[in-house]
């Protein structure tokens, strides 16, 4: 579902940066079905060899070390998909990630979400969801957030939601009643304020974006 999504936002022939790339699987789909430029981060060395298998080039590199070689604008797309939760600085990685790249394409677990309020109602303790399958003590989770979360930081660092899909029952909701208590996962589209105050054709959907945003449960 997700993969789906994603390739969604992505136009044809576009440069592609994934971060957290897995086994290529989402790059290798992007470069057959959308004739794109790609090219992959991963850390984990049974992914890299994976990816490398499909014929995507991939670095093996650690994201918590930054972007700092990758020139800015040198891609179109980034892609974070459940990742970001999981490293060691996310508000810096999120500004490399607009640096780099014109549009940045972020997908999160979101922790407003129903059941995880009622497990920590009912229960008391860490939820264990689909979302979050871990324990507390062998979680790789560093980092939850809720949309509204999410979006606090975006202001907080200057950078524009283009689009805001809640993920619910595995299907991209847009515009969603009680969003941040319905979604599971969400995906972002973001770019640099700069980027988008150059480009007058984002004003209609940064219009939509916030008038989207007020259906947004606390």
């Amino acid at each position: 579902m997700t993969d789906k999504l994603l390739l969604e936002q992505i136009q044809h022939g576009s440069r592609v940066l994934d971060l957290g790339c897995g086994d290529g699987r989402l790059l290798a789909r992007l470069r057959d079905e959308r004739d794109a430029s790609v090219l992959g981060i991963e850390i984990d060395i049974t992914q890299h060899h994976a990816a490398i298998a499909r014929g995507v080039p991939v670095i093996q590199a650690d994201l918590d070390e930054g972007l700092h070689d990758i020139p800015d604008g040198s891609f179109d797309y980034v892609v974070l998909s459940q990742t970001l939760q999981q490293v060691l600085q996310p508000k810096q990685l999120l500004e490399e990630m607009v640096r780099v790249a014109k549009q940045a394409l972020v997908v999160v677990p979101n922790f407003g979400n129903w059941r995880i309020r009622l497990q920590v109602l009912k229960q008391g303790r860490a939820p264990v969801t689909e979302v979050l399958p871990y324990e507390w003590y062998n979680t790789p989770n560093l980092h939850l957030m809720s949309m509204h979360d999410f979006q606090d930081l975006m202001r907080l660092l200057g950078i524009e939601i283009l689009q805001e899909i809640p993920i619910i029952n595995h299907r991209a909701v847009e515009n969603a009643w009680l969003a941040n208590l319905r979604a599971q996962h969400v995906l972002y589209v973001l770019q640099r304020q700069d980027e988008s105050l150059e480009n007058p054709n984002q004003e209609n959907v940064l219009h939509r974006q916030h008038e989207s945003s007020k259906l947004t449960s606390r």
